[in-house]
Parts: structure tokens; C-alpha cells; sequence
């Protein structure tokens, strides 16, 4: 017996899978050993199904703790599965000879796996700590090793195998196992695994073996198999499940994270695919991807880019035009010299966004198939590249899809993140969402598995779990409003009385006006939903009474930025009241603003705010208004506290400019004010000022540097306190003049003005 075939390869390197397809015809052995977990061997035959599309991995995590977890990628490119489906497509027996999963995991440094929060990769975890193909790069005289192994192995017909074999033997005898201890452990498995599988298979001939070309040495070295085994003794071991996920080409990638992975799938499965001018190919599918987004690409630039990409090949010394003269061809003649079009070719095509496929036969958690049966009764199709969602929740499919996507957040599994309406709706009837499917929900799709064997189950158990363990007010208020947007009805009778609890034991009135605005949110949410909220009704209420009763005093005696984040939860409890149905706390609510508009204790941003608040409510006069504008600008107020007023008053987006240019009365207060501010008063204030005033919109801006230039006057005839170009008196019948426009404006018609208008009688 001459000994196993050993074919060293790179991991997703199509060169490899291209020579190991060769090697494995010529040789045609008995049975094929493949560098990956044994405890995978039972899931092989579905890499033979038709539904099985790589990129695909397999999925190891341990039963009692799916967040420890690893992952086994398989591009169409990567030889070891060129070598399962050779084997399978031959009826030779498939075995994977690595580490069994169970002491990987077990070995796995839980500092490391917590620390980071994302499942690894096998390859990352195990990778050796020097870059072989980086020192074999440098030694020929690259400087880059991709550059190299395209040069050596992907452009060159011939085998390569025993020249990596020799390359690893030296550098294994340079730098010992490459400075990671465990390698040690895994060669000696793997030599067991190798002695057994002759046994079992030597009669009928040779036994080949796909592992990482950096083992190749280390499987031919001659060792007993007491010192195997010995090497083997003592492992830890835990209980895991292994099956098939989809992958993805940009999982494969360098930059996600993956350590033994390549800064270009997507070339690489080009050059894998393309069965003959993968240069031409390739530039052809760049022109294509350019005309799609409208950039004019003809036939010619496609010729002129190859002639120049074969030219560069050339020059460098190189076998055949590599990715990196395709991409300067590229962006000579197809981009115009531009990298902005070369970051979409790289992100579509060099690094692509390619998902593979798992039959519906592979083993998974009763939460997965649960998930899978509702993503094709939905239409919701996973997929890698990132895509707009728009839902109108009237419609029985997209009302689904919604609950489905929110269950799904609410289980920690970010398939899809809400985004802001493209359509710029703001009814309660649309949402819309940005959908990715990652490979790492897989794991969280089986850590969610112990809340239960549905979705609704599993996210029904999570909520009222999350309700009992919330340590704050406000996460158990967005926590209800949550289950009402995943349609959690049998959650909420839970979430409501932890939060009925909760609300009649926080005193904090901050913790109660950030509570109110998620409760109102989630009764419109019930609302369009069709989702009884009469008990959120209940609990809303009372907790808008126990704001109104501890606001005043709350405002009083606070720093700048406690004032501001009062400010800040005064408007949201302004907006949250003018939802509720109740007539009644809105009167009271007015009473409280009146409060805190009126008392000098109150930080002056709040006392600005509440004054605004209550003249855009048709609460406040305008004389109302000047007299305390006037009280709060006047000689006895601190200038920094003046400043805080007005910021309060016409700052924070409230349209207060518009406001100072048509009330001129209002903007000579201002004016005034400001005028008379001492230098080093000034100098404190200006910061504050110039946030207020330059959050306005260019014209407002220009508009009240030309009042202040002119100077805002007023009528001496008309008497005091009437601003020039202002009547006493509304003047009814130039307003009717005005109502047929208003109305086409509107979209209402002209003609349904006729007759109707603010002096006339008739309501309009």
C-alpha cells in the first residue's frame, strides 16, 4: 500500500477545486476524506440534491447553548465540495476526518465567543497565526498574495499539489505548527481518521484526502497511533447538532470578518464557471451591470477594455489578465478614469450577492421550519442583497408580513430593520423595511428555539419574559407597544399588568413622559390593526394624569441640560395628548402648560416651549404672548435665561421663524432684547442663539435679516401695540377674496368656495 493521495488545497480556491476534479478522475479512489466534522457525515447526501445550491455551510452549535456555534462555508468553488459531489456523483464514500464539532465547541474560549457576540467561523477559529500563502508570496517577490496564487495556481492548467506540499514543508520547518497549539490536536484526528479509512477501504483502492494544503506535511509525517491518541486524551466534549444553512459570497469575503476567506467570490466564481475567455466573460458582465444603472457602455469599450486588460498582463509578466488588470481596465475605459462606478462593480460582481439554497429535507429546529413554511406563504424570500419593503397594512398579506417582521425583531433575529416610508406617508397604514438575510440568523433562528417550536409562540414567550425582567418603565411601555405591532394579543394581557405595576410605582416624571408617547403610538397601532387596546387605553390615561400632577414641579430648579431634556419630554407629551381621545386631559394638560408658562421657577427653554405650545393651540392671545415675551425678555432676566426663553419659544424646528416674520411685533421684543444685551453678557449668549437662528431655512433667514435691517415699526395712527401693515380688525371681505384660491390649493375646487368665507355666513 503506497499510502493515502494527500491533495493540499486552499480553502474557495478555484484553481484547487479545478485540480482536485483532475485528480480525483484520474485517480478514481475508493473513498474520498474531506477535511471537515465528522459528526456532518450523515448530512453529505443532500449536497447531492437539486434543491442544494452553494454557497452553503454547515452549521454546528451546541444543543443546550445554540449561540456557541461554528460554521463549515462550501462555495461552488472551494474543492472540498468539488470533492463530496465527485464522490457522490461516483458512488465512493464520503468522510469528514477534522476535530469532531463536539470538542471544537467545548474547546472554544468562551471570552472570545461572548466577547464578540457573532457565531465563528471553523476556519477563523482554527487558522494559523502566520499567512503561508503571504510568506510564499513575499519569497517570490509579490507583494501581494492573492496577486501570487492567481499567478501559480488559478491561471496555470498543471497540478500543483506537490509544490504546496514541499512550499508547507518548509515553512512548517521554519515555524513549527504556525504558532496555534491546536493544529497539533487536529492533524493527529485526522491521521487516526486516515489509518482507519485505509482499513476500511485499502482493498478496493486508494483513499484520497481534501484537506488545507498547511496540513499536507503534517498528515505524512510518520507518528504511532498511542501518540495519536494520546495527543486526543482528556478532550473536552459537549452535545451539538450539525446541519445545512444558506451562505453567502459576502460572508466569504475578507472584510465580513472571515478568516479564511477571499477578498473576491465573486471573481472566483467567475473564473470557476466560465468555460472558456473568463477575461472577456468577465468585462461582459461589467458592461452589463453599467448599463443597467444607465452608464452608456458599448461593444467597443467592452474590446478596448480587454485589449488594455491583456496588455497589462503583459507588461507585468503576468500568465493572463488577473482582477486586478480587469479592474484598471475598467476604470480606464469603462468608468472614464472614475472610482465611484468601480465601488458597484466590486460590491455586485468582485465580492457579489450570492445566497445559496438548502433543501427542505436538511435538519433544522422546529422554529426554523416554522419560519421557512411562513417566509413562502408570505413570498418573503430571503435574500443576500439588500432590499426596500413597503407594506399597506389594509391588506390581509402585507398586515402578515409585518407581524412576521416584528415577531422576528422582537426574537432578536434582524432579518428586516424598519425604514422610513418612500412614499413619505406618515398614516399608521404604511411601514416599510429594509431586508437582508444574514448567515449568523440562522444561529440566532436557533437560539430562539428554546422560547418555543413557532414564531408566534417563540416571540409570545419572549415578550412576557422580557415584561417580568424589564428593569425600566419605558422599556415595558415600548415592549407593549411592540406586541401590538407583532400582533402578540396573548402577550399583552402580561405586559399590561407589569406595566399597570410599574407606572403606579415610578415616581420619576421623566421615566412617566418618556412611558406616554409609546402607549399612544401603540393605541393608533391597535387602531389600524384591528387590536382591542381598551386596557393601553386605561393605563395611558392614568399615566397622563400622574405626568400632569408631577410636571410643575419636576421644571423647577433644573440645570441646562436637565431643562432640555424636560423640553424634550414636554413635546412628546404634548404630541402624545393631542392623540388621546379624551377631551377632558387635554383641558388639563392646557392647565399645566399654563402653569409652567406663567412660573418664574421654571427653566426658560420649558417656559418658552409651553408658551408656543399654547399660542400654536389658540390659547394665548397675542397679547398674551407679547406680555410674556416682554416679561421674559425684560431688564431683570438674566441674559443667559432671556436666551433660554427664546430658544424655547421660536427654536427647536417649531417654525418659530416664520412666526418672528409675520408677527413684527413679536421680532421687535427680540430685537430689542438682543440690542441690548451688554458685550460680555452677549458673548455667553451667542452660542445659544446661533443653534436657535440657524436651524431656520435660508429664506426664513433672509427675511428677518431685512425686518431688522428696515426695523420693525409700528402704526403711531393705528394706536399701540398694532404692528404696521397689520389691520385692528379682520377685514371679511378682502379674506373671502382669498378662499377660492385657498380651496383649489386644497384640492377642494374653486367653485365649492363660492359664497362661503370667513366674514360671510355658512360654514366652509
Amino acid at each position: 500500500m503506497r499510502g493515502p493521495l494527500l491533495l493540499g488545497v486552499r480553502h474557495h480556491g478555484p484553481g484547487s477545486a479545478r485540480a482536485v476534479r483532475r485528480a480525483l478522475d484520474a485517480a478514481n479512489p475508493a473513498a474520498v476524506l474531506i477535511e471537515g466534522p465528522p459528526e456532518a457525515d450523515g448530512l453529505v447526501p443532500l449536497a447531492a440534491e437539486p434543491d442544494m445550491r452553494p454557497p452553503v455551510a454547515l452549521l454546528a452549535h451546541v444543543v443546550d447553548e445554540p449561540g456557541k456555534s461554528t460554521f463549515w462555508p462550501f462555495a461552488e468553488f472551494s474543492p472540498e465540495w468539488v470533492a463530496i459531489r465527485w464522490a457522490l456523483e461516483h458512488g465512493a464514500p464520503v468522510r469528514f476526518i477534522d476535530l469532531p464539532a463536539a470538542h471544537t465547541l467545548a474547546m472554544r474560549t468562551e471570552d472570545r465567543t461572548e466577547a464578540e457576540g457573532v457565531p465563528e467561523d471553523a476556519e477563523d477559529a482554527d487558522a494559523v497565526r502566520i499567512d503561508p500563502l503571504g510568506v510564499l508570496a513575499e519569497t517570490a517577490g509579490y507583494d501581494d498574495a492573492e496577486r501570487w496564487w492567481e499567478d501559480v495556481v488559478e491561471h496555470r492548467e498543471g497540478d500543483a499539489f506537490a509544490a504546496l506540499a514541499e512550499a508547507m514543508g518548509a515553512l512548517r520547518e521554519s515555524y513549527g505548527d504556525g504558532g496555534h497549539s491546536r493544529d497539533l490536536v487536529r492533524e493527529a484526528y485526522m491521521r487516526l481518521q486516515i489509518r482507519s479509512a485505509e482499513r476500511e477501504f485499502g482493498s478496493g483502492g486508494e483513499v484520497a484526502v481534501v484537506c488545507g494544503a498547511w496540513h499536507v506535511p503534517a498528515l505524512r509525517q510518520k507518528t504511532t497511533v498511542t501518540a495519536d491518541r494520546a495527543l486526543l486524551k482528556g478532550l473536552p466534549k459537549a452535545k451539538v447538532d450539525l446541519t445545512w444553512v444558506p451562505w453567502t459570497h459576502r460572508r466569504l469575503a475578507r472584510t465580513s470578518g472571515y478568516g479564511a476567506g477571499i477578498e473576491s467570490p465573486g471573481w472566483y466564481g467567475h473564473l470557476f464557471s466560465a468555460p472558456d475567455r473568463p477575461v472577456e466573460r468577465w468585462l461582459t458582465k461589467v458592461a452589463g451591470l453599467l448599463r443597467d444603472e444607465d452608464r452608456i457602455v458599448s461593444s467597443a469599450h467592452v474590446i478596448e477594455a480587454v485589449r488594455l486588460a491583456e496588455t497589462l498582463a503583459v507588461m507585468r509578466g503576468r500568465p493572463l489578465a488577473g482582477l486586478t488588470e480587469t479592474t484598471d481596465a475598467v476604470r480606464a475605459v469603462l468608468c472614464e478614469g472614475s472610482d465611484v462606478p468601480l465601488s458597484l462593480i466590486h460590491d455586485r460582481l468582485v465580492v457579489g450577492d450570492v445566497l445559496g439554497e438548502v433543501p427542505e429535507g436538511a435538519p433544522a429546529v422546529p422554529l426554523q421550519r416554522d419560519l421557512t413554511k411562513l417566509q413562502r406563504s408570505l413570498r418573503l424570500k430571503p435574500a443576500a442583497l439588500e432590499k426596500e419593503l413597503d407594506l399597506d397594512l389594509r391588506g390581509d398579506t402585507d398586515a402578515a408580513r409585518s407581524r412576521l417582521l416584528h415577531r422576528l425583531r422582537l426574537l432578536g433575529i434582524a432579518w428586516g430593520e424598519p425604514a422610513g416610508s418612500a412614499r413619505g406617508s406618515t398614516g399608521t397604514f404604511r411601514e416599510s423595511w429594509r431586508l437582508r438575510w444574514e448567515p449568523e440568523l440562522s444561529v440566532r433562528v436557533a437560539e430562539a428555539g428554546v422560547w418555543g417550536t413557532t414564531v408566534l409562540g417563540a416571540a409570545t414567550a419572549k415578550a412576557e419574559s422580557d415584561a417580568v425582567g424589564a428593569s425600566a418603565l419605558a422599556d415595558v411601555t415600548a415592549l407593549a407597544e411592540h406586541c401590538l405591532l407583532a400582533g402578540l394579543g396573548d402577550a399583552l394581557p402580561t405586559v399590561m399588568q407589569v406595566l399597570a405595576d410599574r407606572a403606579a410605582l415610578d415616581t420619576d416624571v421623566g421615566h412617566l413622559a418618556q412611558a406616554l408617547p409609546a402607549l399612544v403610538r401603540a393605541l393608533r397601532y391597535g387602531d389600524v390593526r384591528g387590536t382591542d387596546t381598551a386596557a393601553l387605553a386605561g393605563v395611558a390615561t392614568g399615566l397622563a394624569g400622574r405626568v400632569f400632577v408631577g410636571l410643575p414641579p419636576a421644571c423647577a430648579g433644573l440645570d441646562a441640560d436637565a431643562a432640555a431634556e424636560l423640553r424634550g419630554h414636554v413635546d412628546a407629551v404634548h404630541a402624545a395628548v393631542a392623540l388621546l381621545e379624551d377631551t377632558g386631559l387635554r383641558d388639563r394638560w392646557r392647565t399645566v402648560l399654563r402653569t409652567l408658562a406663567g412660573r418664574d421657577s421654571v427653566a426658560g427653554v420649558i417656559r418658552g416651549r409651553c408658551a408656543r405650545i399654547l399660542l400654536d393651540e389658540g390659547e394665548l392671545t397675542d397679547d398674551d404672548t407679547a406680555r410674556l415675551m416682554g416679561l421674559a425678555l425684560s431688564r431683570g432676566t438674566p441674559p443667559g435665561e432671556a436666551a433660554a426663553w427664546v430658544e424655547g419659544f421660536v427654536g427647536g424646528g417649531a417654525g418659530g421663524g416664520l412666526l418672528l416674520v409675520h408677527d413684527e411685533r413679536l421680532l421687535a421684543l427680540v430685537d430689542g432684547w438682543l440690542t441690548g444685551v451688554s458685550g460680555d453678557a452677549f458673548t455667553d449668549v451667542l452660542p445659544l442663539l446661533r443653534r436657535t437662528f440657524s436651524a431656520y431655512e435660508p429664506g426664513v433667514r433672509r427675511a428677518l435679516g431685512e425686518l431688522v435691517r428696515r426695523g420693525p415699526t409700528v402704526s403711531a395712527s393705528a394706536g399701540a401695540g398694532v404692528v404696521s401693515g397689520f389691520a385692528e380688525e379682520l377685514d371679511a371681505e378682502r379674506a373671502d377674496a382669498v378662499v377660492p384660491v385657498v380651496r383649489l390649493l386644497l384640492g377642494a375646487g374653486a367653485g365649492a368656495g363660492a359664497g362661503v368665507g370667513v366674514g360671510g355666513g355658512g360654514g366652509g
